[in-house]
């Protein structure tokens, strides 16, 4: 049992990375990936208690792009954290998360509800403010019941408070991922709002950008979106990989390893991405 795609207190998770690593060890995974949103800063302290636990771990971010349809997420697997352009890119869509949080906040107030960005940052104590932590905080002024109620009636897209916020395209967050060191892949490809059949062609232009895999074992994936996601990777020769997007109390109900109960991403999994990560000189080609 492995975990690719989780979160800490760097973004809108709730636990801290040694906390993450400790839960895992408990559970028995064997492979972790940090994945927080648009920020690296968690992954050194998260990589040295997994080599402290002997589990094995990997560095990874999780990046939104623009897309003109649904949600783009990009997981990026094997990102050095100190690269600098991929600091510097990071740093810019935090910003705009930033300003975004300030608007939305605002707009909250013109509706009526009395929340400060100083309730907000008391409720997150992280990097990485999101949307998360404004519906917590909706939530402790008791403005809302829970998170889905926050979303549904303030803060998903189309909803009275929501903000577009700045993201780079979708080739742009191949390239910055690559530049790092990483592989792109495209988590939870639902949120697209793409057909299986629509879902073909986009991969392929976007594998023309550096694409490497998408997540087909994800806690919302039920066994035909599995199977359908799995299908395409295989005949797209993309990484087919998988985690429960944990997020701690962020988020209940997913369980770290398990998802939603059913989730069970194969170790071949993590076999297969470590392979694209560090190629043994068998499987390069003579010329490279």
């Amino acid at each position: 049992m492995i975990d690719l795609h989780m979160h800490s207190i760097f973004s809108d998770g709730s636990k801290t990375p040694e906390e993450l690593v400790d839960a895992g060890r408990a559970i028995g995974l064997r492979a972790m990936a940090l994945t927080d949103h648009d920020t690296v800063s968690g992954v050194a302290r998260f990589l040295a208690a997994a080599s402290a636990a002997g589990i094995p771990a990997i560095s990874g971010v999780e990046v939104s792009a623009d897309v003109e349809k649904g949600a783009l997420h990009v997981l990026g697997y094997g990102v050095d954290p100190l690269n600098g352009t991929l600091i510097e890119h990071l740093r810019w869509i935090r910003d705009g998360r930033d300003e975004r949080n300030r608007e939305i906040v605002h707009k909250l107030n013109r509706l009526g509800l009395r929340i400060s960005d100083d309730d907000v940052r008391r409720v997150a104590g992280a990097e990485v403010i999101g949307r998360p932590h404004i519906a917590q905080a909706l939530i402790a002024k008791k403005l809302v019941r829970n998170k889905r109620e926050a979303f549904d009636r303030y803060l998903a897209r189309g909803k009275p408070a929501y903000v577009e916020r700045r993201r780079l395209s979708a080739e742009s967050t191949m390239e910055l991922i690559r530049t790092a060191g990483g592989l792109p892949v495209i988590a939870h490809p639902f949120s697209l709002k793409l057909t299986v059949r629509e879902l073909r062609p986009y991969l392929k232009s976007l594998i023309a950008a550096g694409l490497a895999g998408i997540e087909v074992y994800y806690s919302e994936h039920d066994g035909e979106m599995r199977r359908q996601y799995r299908a395409l990777a295989e005949e797209l020769g993309l990484l087919a990989t998988g985690g429960s997007d944990y997020h701690g109390d962020m988020s209940p109900g997913i369980e770290m390893g398990r998802g939603m109960g059913d989730l069970l991403v194969p170790d071949h999994v993590w076999d297969r991405l470590q392979s694209e990560l560090h190629p043994s000189p068998r499987s390069k080609s003579p010329s490279g």
